[in-house]
């Protein structure tokens, strides 16, 4: 066997029963130790008695077993000697009727024989020569097990072995009777000193669990956000400090989140205010030029007809025509440029006009394939500022598709919910990996993030290089989303 593969065993098995006794709870490992404590003690103390009382019984009888013996010596020396067979008789019974313990006594003469015994039915064969003594001898004393138990038998010469032997034995049931009744008295006392330490442990247990289970409860809840929970102090001990120490932490969470909620609140302010700026300038820029800009281009032309009309030479005709054509070409450029800006159509139409018109125009722009659904949206208006949100969305994710993505078919589809609205812009083109958005190659998909996170919404990103990307853009509807719903579907 390999030296070193008994200690790699130790050592699994040592943190098996580690990882097993860690899982269980504190309340359990603190009564499993009281318990073991009071079990182990009363054992102990059990083994303890019962071996003591066992050698301290079994001494006193082989005493008495002796006194009884030459008691019994003493006295039938004289009976012996006279052949008073009748007088040892009755010195026996009396003997064994004033000693409960006393299992047998018998006499046995100078020449051997048995001359008198209080076995009734016959003398057990082989008891004489179990155990004998010389004339020399004071006493000997042998422990004899029969079938009715342990028994001291004393042999005792008479008249320095002149007169014969008297011998006695001494049953040891008493002291199996007393050691188990003194065995049964502890057991009982053990199970109760166990029930009143398992209470006691359970109620110290309860007092010490129960501020280390709450402050475990609160600190979940603080896990999820809620910086709200207090411990309460219990006791000015350890305990105590650490549930100081738990609330003190829960204040400073607590007021680390009320600053970056109000920071959060700025920012969207901010950042809310940058955006409807934003979107007022480009309205107005795009009002200016198709108003301002676009008349005069008009009047342009009109006043280039009315030149050419006048002077009907080739030359100046010719070139009037050419200016012409450069000022038609400006001003479609310029209507186009007022419709990104800001389309009309969004705020007198509606969102999905405003998307049929701008997909119309990007499938006029490029070689792109653009499929557009909108389901739940042909007939009904959303709230400007998710309208607003949502086609600048759609227009921010295809204009990366048309840019950057190399698609060669790309789809969008914007559906209504009961309380929400999704935007699905996906593409079939390069792909590339989501979790490397920082830095300014991407602020097209922040700009997309920005608007969703302004109306509590989300964006979800999933491409892969090589694998084409589709962006999910989740927008709730608010009550008051809902409110001006309900006003353009009754218009």
């Amino acid at each position: 066997m390999n030296a070193g593969f008994l200690p790699r065993q130790v050592v699994r098995w040592t943190t098996t029963l580690w990882q097993i006794v860690g899982s269980v709870n504190i309340r359990a490992k603190i009564l499993g130790i009281v318990l073991g404590l009071v079990v182990l003690m009363g054992v102990a103390a059990t083994i303890e008695v019962r071996t003591l009382l066992n050698h301290t019984l079994t001494v006193q009888t082989h005493e008495r077993s002796i006194a009884i013996a030459r008691d019994v010596a003493a006295r039938s020396t004289d009976l012996v000697l006279m052949r008073d067979y009748y007088g040892l008789f009755r010195l026996l019974r009396d003997t064994q009727e004033n000693n409960p313990d006393v299992r047998y006594a018998f006499i046995i003469d100078s020449e051997g024989t048995i001359v008198s015994h209080t076995f009734g039915s016959g003398f057990p064969v082989g008891l004489r020569d179990a155990n004998t003594v010389t004339a020399q001898e004071h006493h000997r004393s042998v422990l004899l097990a029969t079938n009715e138990g342990d028994i001291w038998d004393t042999a005792v010469p008479m008249f320095d072995g002149r007169a014969g032997i008297a011998r006695v034995g001494l049953s040891l049931a008493a002291r199996e009777q007393t050691v188990a009744a003194v065995t049964g008295q502890l057991l009982i006392t053990t199970i109760m000193a166990a029930a009143i330490g398992i209470t006691a442990a359970a109620f110290l247990t309860w007092l010490l669990t129960r501020p280390i289970l709450q402050l475990v409860a609160l600190t979940k809840a603080v896990a999820l956000g809620d910086f709200s929970q207090r411990a309460q102090r219990w006791a000015n001990d350890e305990i105590g400090q650490l549930t100081d120490a738990f609330n003190a932490m829960s204040e400073a969470l607590a007021q680390a989140e009320r600053e970056r909620a109000e920071r959060e609140h700025l920012r969207a302010q901010y950042v809310t205010q940058i955006i409807t700026a934003q979107e007022e300038e480009r309205k107005r820029i795009a009002r200016e030029l198709h108003d301002s800009t676009g008349q005069a281009l008009t009047s342009l032309l009109v006043s280039l007809r009315s030149l050419a009309d006048r002077h009907r030479s080739p030359e100046i005709t010719q070139q009037v025509d050419d200016l012409r054509s450069i000022v038609g070409q400006i001003l479609n450029d310029l209507h186009a440029l007022a419709r990104q800006l800001r389309p009309s159509v969004l705020d007198d139409l509606g969102l999905a006009a405003a998307l049929q018109r701008y997909v119309a125009e990007c499938r006029t722009r490029s070689s792109l394939i653009i499929d557009l659904a909108l389901p739940g949206l042909d007939d009904f208006r959303l709230d400007p500022v998710v309208e607003t949100a949502l086609y600048r969305i759609v227009q921010e994710g295809l204009t990366n598709v048309i840019r950057h993505a190399n698609a060669t078919t790309a789809s969008v589809v914007i559906e209504r919910r009961a309380d929400r609205v999704r935007a699905i812009i996906e593409d079939d083109g390069c792909g590339f990996d989501p979790n490397a958005l920082h830095g300014d190659g991407h602020l097209g998909l922040h700009g997309i993030r920005e608007r969703a996170a302004l109306l509590n919404g989300q964006l979800i990103i999933e491409s892969a290089p090589g694998g084409g990307t589709t962006l999910y853009v989740e927008i709730p509807l608010t009550t008051r989303h809902e409110e001006c719903y309900e006003q353009h579907s009754l218009g």
